[in-house]
């Protein structure tokens, strides 16, 4: 997996990249990770190549092969959560997962409607990524502020803007 750049970011930017490329490398079997703000834009992801581009390169399975993808599916299950909660009347929502035959989907608040998603293949441990989910959760929600979200942002349309040339 091809770390994207960080050049030009600020530190925290780039600890918020360095946490999650950590997160990719040190858990078995995870396919691809976003960080997606409360409005549901892809701030941060595992996956340099987020472009139509790039979404053909990429084999079939997963999220069609895009981050843009997991984080649409990411929002989705956030929001379908967050109204499921509401109508039980049981406070927030802490994590979601979804077992499939072939694969998970792990979706864990971070902060202020910030959200982490996991798309982990057949043969990861849940505990394990769960763990180590929840470890970069406790480790980024403090420093995502709108300010953060923002450069992220930025971060991710350049490196669109860049990659479709």
């Amino acid at each position: 997996m091809t770390a994207p750049t960080t050049y030009g970011l600020s530190s925290e930017a780039r600890n918020l990249h360095w946490l999650l490329t950590n997160l990719v490398e040190e858990v078995p079997g995870i396919q691809s990770v976003a960080v997606v703000s409360s409005d549901g834009l892809l701030l941060l992801s595992s996956d340099p190549a987020h472009t139509e581009q790039s979404r053909a390169a990429r084999p079939a399975k997963g999220p069609r092969g895009s981050a843009a993808d997991l984080a649409t599916i990411v929002s989705g299950i956030g929001s379908l959560t967050v109204g499921a909660a509401r109508l039980l009347e049981h406070g927030g929502v802490k994590h979601t997962m979804v077992a499939m035959d072939e694969g998970s989907l792990f979706v864990m608040s971070i902060s202020d409607g910030s959200l982490l998603g996991v798309h982990g293949s057949a043969e990861c441990d849940m505990s394990v990524v769960a763990y180590h989910m929840a470890l970069f959760v406790g480790r980024a929600g403090h420093v995502l502020t709108p300010e953060l979200r923002s450069e992220l942002r930025k971060s991710m349309e350049a490196e669109s803007a860049g990659s479709t040339r």
